[in-house]
């Protein structure tokens, strides 16, 4: 035992160091041979004697040479192993990622994670690639970091592309990293958020590089309706890799460091001599205002991490959750006065829709999706009483919130989102009706507005629908109308429902009349149909509401349809008309 080891001679030191509990090193040269005893040990204020694993090193405390374990030297090589991770590609391309104004990829997660939430996953996992000389080139955690966290308390997980690594490429084991952090996300029912910064995939890795790309976009789309999926674009992401974010639910670029295309620059000069920068040809820009490509831009690394964590927080964790809720100080019975004044008396002068959803929501906050893309339409998240919902509003300040193929393309994606993760969906119907022209006709109006009627008739959430002033031909239909099974359908005595306007009516229903006659039918087809009272009369409209009353109004629907359940036809699955 412990006490007869420390009463031989060669012993008497360490028994007077117990004795005082001083270090052992004060007291003189003692010499432990490996293999003899074995490890003294401070326990319950005495020593013990650990046994040694034979063939280990000694390390020296003091004046003592203390054998030291294969465990504690393996302790050591997983801390240096662990420091190189978290070093990633080196000092020099550390500073040159922040030369850049970019953040590092762990940094990155600091930022969107909750403080001290963050578990790492395969953090020693390296490539296993041996061509091209990448035998002699190991970074423990390959080019990706992965894990789970938290952000304002609920579970999400997480990948981060680091750029400082072969360029953030894309090789197998990269791959095999998020896959496991979305299988992860599925099985527990949590989003998943990737920060994408990759010059593409890993060419030295040949088909292995694209074999993880094709297993990465087959998750995507098994986790498309049951998970959300968020893509913060931070960087390059360029040929296969850009199908990842364009399958996920929200994508998100940073102003200028942020590229997307399939082809780059370079190749398009050599192949069809075009001539254009990245900036142009896949920056954020050109993907929040002329592809769509984009839900949002951010100035920096800092304003598209908090704007991520701030969507995260309408977003439920997945299909079968209800819509987050949170304590709001805005009275549900608030007057909304203001509202009283948005729509003009005249109907060709326009307004914009922000001015009648931002005093309806709670707390005047609203978070747009999509504001630079198809403007003639508006879609975003607010909140009613605490619940999130999903809002959905043409736009008269913008061609007057005629539909046209964008904006019937941005807003059917938009319904389907919030149908797939039970958000009530709030629609503010202004719309003369679909955009006439011959590049609409050709480009497939037709089809694309199919989208949006297909996606409100498909949706079994809530659906509260309050026109504002016009609702005109077939937009009316389209626009969650009571024939799309719209549960409740408001309007403000300001609304006009109709085939079309009172002045192309009469033009066509009286073509011979004098214009003082003309006049005088114009009036009477106004007094008759350019109302809310007919469609009030059918029951189309469920009542007519005062606009003040609006949030208050939507805010009792809501709970009354809070357990709504509907069901569309047992079927593998519609063919919308994509």
């Amino acid at each position: 035992t412990v006490a007869m080891f420390l009463l031989r001679p060669s012993f008497r030191p360490l028994a007077a160091a117990a004795a005082s509990r001083l270090p052992i090193a004060a007291f003189g040269s003692l010499k432990i041979k490996e293999g003899v005893f074995g490890r003294v040990q401070r326990a319950n204020g005495g020593l013990k004697v650990a046994p040694w694993t034979r063939g280990t090193s000694t390390v020296s405390i003091g004046d003592v040479d203390v054998p030291r374990s294969r465990a504690a030297q393996f302790q050591e090589n997983l801390e240096v192993l662990r420091g190189k991770a978290v070093l990633g590609g080196g000092e020099k391309r550390v500073a040159a990622q922040h030369s850049r104004g970019k953040l590092l990829a762990r940094e990155r997660l600091e930022v969107l994670l909750d403080e001290g939430s963050f578990l790492e996953y395969d953090q020693l996992m390296e490539h296993r690639c041996v061509d091209f000389g990448m035998h002699e080139q190991h970074f423990p955690g390959d080019s990706v970091v992965t894990g789970q966290g938290t952000i304002n308390g609920r579970l999400v997980f997480v990948f981060s592309q680091d750029f400082t690594v072969f360029g953030g490429s894309l090789s197998e084991v990269h791959s095999l990293k998020i896959q496991k952090v979305m299988d992860k996300a599925m099985l527990m029912g949590a989003p998943c958020i990737g920060l994408c910064d990759s010059g593409g995939a890993r060419i030295q890795e040949g088909v292995d590089s694209l074999g993880g790309y094709a297993e990465i976009f087959q998750r995507n789309v098994l986790a498309s309706g049951a998970i959300p999926q968020l893509s913060v674009i931070m960087g390059p992401c360029a040929g296969g890799a850009v199908y990842s974010p364009a399958i996920t639910d929200f994508v998100l670029m940073v102003e200028k460091s942020a590229h997307m295309f399939i082809t780059g620059p370079a190749v398009l000069k050599t192949v069809t001599s075009e001539k254009v920068s990245m900036e142009e040809l896949g920056g954020s820009e050109t993907h929040s205002k002329i592809s769509g490509g984009a839900s949002l831009t951010c100035h920096d690394d800092i304003d598209a991490l908090i704007t991520t964590r701030r969507l995260f927080d309408f977003l439920p964790l997945s299909n079968k959750d209800k819509p987050p809720r949170r304590y709001t100080n805005d009275p549900r019975d608030r007057k909304a006065g203001v509202l009283d004044y948005v729509v003009p008396e005249k109907a060709n002068i326009s307004y914009r829709m922000q001015g009648v959803i931002t005093p309806v929501v709670d707390d005047c906050d609203f978070f747009e999706i999509h504001p630079n893309f198809a403007k003639n339409i508006v879609v975003g998240f607010g909140r009613l009483d605490g619940r999130s919902v999903g809002i959905v509003g043409n736009q008269p300040a913008y061609i007057a919130g005629c539909l046209d193929i964008h904006a019937a393309r941005k807003a059917a994606r938009f319904v389907r989102f919030c149908d797939a993760f039970n958000i009530p969906i709030i629609t503010l119907v202004d719309v003369p009706g679909f955009l006439p022209g011959v590049d609409q006709e050709h480009g497939g109006i037709i089809r694309h507005g199919a989208k949006l009627l297909y996606a409100y008739a498909e949706a079994t959430v809530p659906k509260l629908t309050v026109i504002t002033r016009k609702a005109y031909g077939g937009a009316y239909d389209v626009m969650a109308s009571k024939h799309l099974r719209g549960d409740i359908n408001l309007a403000w005595p300001s609304s006009e429902i109709a085939v079309m306007g009172a002045k192309g009516a009469t033009a066509i229903l009286y073509r011979d009349l004098t214009p003082e006659d003309t006049q005088q039918k114009l009036e009477e087809y106004e007094d008759l149909l350019c109302n809310p009272h007919m469609a009030a009369k059918r029951g189309f409209i469920d009542d007519i509401v005062e606009p003040r009353d609006t949030r208050s109004r939507l805010c009792d629907e809501l709970d009354a349809l809070y357990n709504k359940e509907l069901k569309n036809p047992d079927k593998k699955h519609g063919n919308i008309p994509l």
